[in-house]
């Protein structure tokens, strides 16, 4: 008996050391430095965010909420008892990210939230490999994220359809769904997925369905959203877009297959990216680069992003195979 007590102490001393040693799959986008900006700057780059129309609307629509719901508190007012947890619906690269991270800043400029940062996890940083793995790893990640956000990405991989076997993603869940209880005025979780997979998650627990009443959808960008981003992102870089070079884009863009794996904003960042190299391939291919002037460097024309869209392909190929 003693050696069996000894052996469970020892096992239990290595689980700890594991755990104090793991790499955990978390991401944690603090606070901006500084003063908390006011709630309007807030509202403002949300607003000026491309697309995302019927998402500006329910987060305006929520934050004027809270906002009424504060100052009913302040003068001892009945409040009535709403959810704040939210679903994320969407495709990879809609903004769900970006938006989650708004919000957690709109919470601490409003004082719902001390902090008011987000941390980011997927099934990775929440589920462990054995028994009582798991309970560790979501309460480290809940334990970083009070006072502000937790954004679980793919959320619907804590429940998968197809698994065999015993799966620790349901312990997951109910750690989760505990510890929305016990720090519910201090902690706020927004889960994202695709919308398909994003239902079957819900419906797996109980308890999901009545903690994340309310949904947002994401829907996939238009063409001329995305030639904007990109756009934007050329501006931000402090590069010109050359003649031809907006048709380019659209051009590029509107021969892209549109599925559940097309990357959205993702797909503009690449392009824009790979135009920069094809750009920097041009010029030194004729050019002396000591002779360059500030516009030549600062042009991306139309070849560019054409041979950009070629690169992207050429990898999407590549990796089929």
């Amino acid at each position: 008996m003693r050696k069996r007590i000894v052996e469970a102490g020892e096992s239990t001393r290595r689980h700890a050391e594991r755990l104090a040693t793991e790499r955990f799959s978390v991401t944690l986008k603090p606070a901006r430095t500084g003063a908390p900006r006011p709630l309007s700057d807030i509202q403002a780059e949300l607003g000026s965010l491309v697309g995302l129309g019927s998402v500006k609307e329910q987060v305006r629509t929520l934050l004027a909420y809270l906002q009424v719901a504060s100052r009913r508190r302040t003068h001892g007012l009945t409040e009535v008892a709403i959810s704040q947890h939210l679903v994320f619906l969407g495709n990879p690269g809609t903004g769900k990210t970006t938006v989650a991270r708004l919000l957690a800043e709109a919470y601490g400029a409003m004082g719902l939230l001390k902090r008011g940062h987000l941390v980011e996890v997927d099934r990775a940083g929440l589920v462990g490999q054995y028994v009582g793995h798991t309970a560790a790893k979501t309460n480290r990640v809940v334990k970083q994220a009070l006072d502000g956000v937790l954004f679980i990405d793919e959320a619907y991989a804590l429940a998968p359809s197809n698994v065999v076997g015993h799966d620790f993603g349901a312990e997951a869940i109910e750690t989760l769904l505990k510890r929305m209880e016990d720090h519910r005025d201090r902690l706020v979780v927004i889960t994202a997925g695709y919308p398909k997979l994003m239902n079957g998650f819900l419906n797996s627990n109980p308890g999901l369905r009545s903690r994340f009443s309310r949904e947002l959808e994401f829907v996939d960008y238009s063409t001329e959203e995305l030639v904007a981003i990109t756009e934007r992102m050329a501006a931000n870089g402090e590069f010109q877009l050359g003649v031809g070079s907006h048709d380019a884009l659209v051009l590029v863009l509107e021969s892209m297959i549109r599925d559940e794996r097309f990357g959205n904003a993702r797909v503009s960042r690449s392009l824009f990216e790979h135009a920069i190299n094809s750009q920097a391939l041009r010029l030194t291919a004729t050019n002396d680069v000591h002779l360059l002037d500030s516009r030549s460097v600062s042009i991306l024309e139309a070849v560019d992003f054409i041979d950009a869209a070629k690169r992207i392909a050429a990898q999407h190929r590549k990796r089929a195979t």
